[in-house]
């Protein structure tokens, strides 16, 4: 069984037919020929765009020349209502100083700090699913409420039934339902001045969840100079100081990063969790080898986590067929010269993961789902130069090694109390802020027989 992928456009369109079917699905609005082509030109009266494929040039734009295609002001322009000066849309100096006062707090070490915290939240999905089996459940809604349970107990140390937690991930579900992926200015160059035509639901919906977030960080602040902080995420960054200028985050700064920490975090992971149930609830055998690698695990705890290979593998395949943030925009500080075009000052250049994932010249099967893939020797070429769910190169997001923990245990743990199977109609995938499905995605659970060897 092919997994569901949606229906491309034809390959000409008109600008304003473009950014139509662009601001209601960015992955439908883009022609076939890009599953197969190694650069695509699309031209605007505003600015060209660049959509670069071949592993070469991708390797140039984030891995071996970063400084010359800084991330594009374009998409920041939708999300600057929520995540203000944050990392995720910073360039130069000040994204310097923010990864090196953010980067130590998600070292190896401080992972293996973080896993009491993750299986906890693993645990309480488990009891909360185990009281809705049996029935037809959409499948998103839970994995956000999980994912987003592990961020706030591990960067707050407080489970997602604290009351701010909650109302933040509720406003959060509100921001996402009125906010399209790119606003007016992502396609209209506009000055500073002009205003953004926001929807008035998404400038409330991101300034309460600001002022939700402020809340926690004052509550922190307070808790370390009093000395009684818990040692989690939170206290890590807040209290790291920039080695270069001795100085931390000020409240708003640590507002700014909170707010990316839980839209990478939570947003992405949930959105590469229920996928992932999705297509192993369309490949049963697969389900059983996993919840079998699991079982056979003597104590689900750090340690043990490297012997998750298989759940691992359905994982990483879930983030190449579905790769939650689909495309990156660049752009050129100086003409480049990329496969015979010249490429001017100020263009585009997009990188997308939804479309090098799945490229016709990179991969085998590239449209199947296939876990082992990853132990062939086409799979491994693919995972160096053709697989970026995370980006890659000095932006590489800082919560990658985070994600390949959390994902694959919260999988397995799913996968060994439950028996999963695809209910109604395929997902149709379409991206707002991340690769979701159209109408959500629809599985039943049935417990599993906990006397089963």
């Amino acid at each position: 069984m092919i997994p569901p992928k949606p229906p491309a456009r034809p390959d000409r369109a008109s600008l304003w037919r473009y950014m139509r079917l662009f601001r209601r699905d960015i992955l439908s609005a883009q022609p076939a020929k890009l599953y197969r082509a190694w650069m695509a030109e699309f031209r605007t009266p505003f600015f060209r765009s660049y959509l670069v494929n071949q592993p070469e040039l991708v390797k140039t734009v984030l891995k071996d020349r970063p400084g010359d295609f800084p991330k594009s002001d374009r998409i920041g322009e939708g999300l600057r209502p929520l995540l203000g000066n944050s990392v995720f849309l910073t360039n130069g100096p000040t994204w310097e100083r923010q990864r090196r006062i953010i980067d130590p707090a998600f070292e190896g070490g401080r992972l293996r700090d973080t896993f009491p915290a993750m299986l906890a939240a693993a645990e309480a999905c488990v009891a909360r699913l185990a009281t809705k089996t049996n029935q037809p459940l959409e499948i998103e809604a839970e994995t956000s409420h999980v994912a987003a349970d592990v961020i706030f107990r591990t960067l707050f140390s407080v489970p997602i039934e604290h009351e701010t937690a909650a109302q933040v991930f509720a406003r959060f579900r509100d921001y996402q339902r009125s906010s399209p992926i790119l606003n007016l200015a992502a396609f209209v160059p506009l000055p500073r001045w002009f205003p953004r035509l926001h929807r008035r639901a998404t400038l409330l919906a991101a300034r309460d969840i600001r002022r939700l977030i402020t809340d926690l960080t004052a509550a922190r602040q307070d808790q370390i100079a009093k000395g009684t902080a818990p040692d989690d995420l939170a206290t890590k960054i807040m209290t790291t100081r920039d080695p270069e200028t001795g100085a931390c985050f000020d409240t708003q700064e640590m507002v700014d990063q909170v707010a990316i920490f839980f839209l990478a975090g939570h947003e992405t992971s949930a959105s590469a969790l229920a996928w992932a149930l999705y297509l192993v609830a369309t490949h049963p055998d697969w389900q059983e080898e996993l919840a079998q690698e699991f079982r056979a695990l003597d104590t689900p705890d750090f340690a043990t986590l490297g012997q998750l290979r298989r759940a691992r593998d359905t994982f990483r395949e879930a983030l190449r067929l579905y790769p939650p943030v689909p495309m990156m925009v660049r752009e050129t500080t100086c003409p480049e010269g990329f496969r015979d075009r010249t490429l001017p000052k100020g263009a585009q250049v997009v990188l997308s993961p939804w479309h090098l994932h799945r490229h016709t010249r990179l991969w085998d099967n590239p449209d199947g789902f296939d876990p082992t893939r990853w132990q062939t020797e086409n799979g491994k070429t693919c995972l160096r130069d053709a697989f970026i769910p995370f980006s890659a190169g000095a932006r590489v997001c800082p919560g990658a090694g985070f994600a390949m923990v959390e994902g694959p245990l919260l999988l397995s743990m799913i996968l060994r109390h439950f028996r999963i199977t695809a209910t109604g109609a395929p997902p149709v995938p379409i991206a707002h802020l991340t690769v979701r499905a159209r109408d959500g995605i629809h599985l039943v659970l049935t417990p599993r027989d906990q006397t089963t060897p």
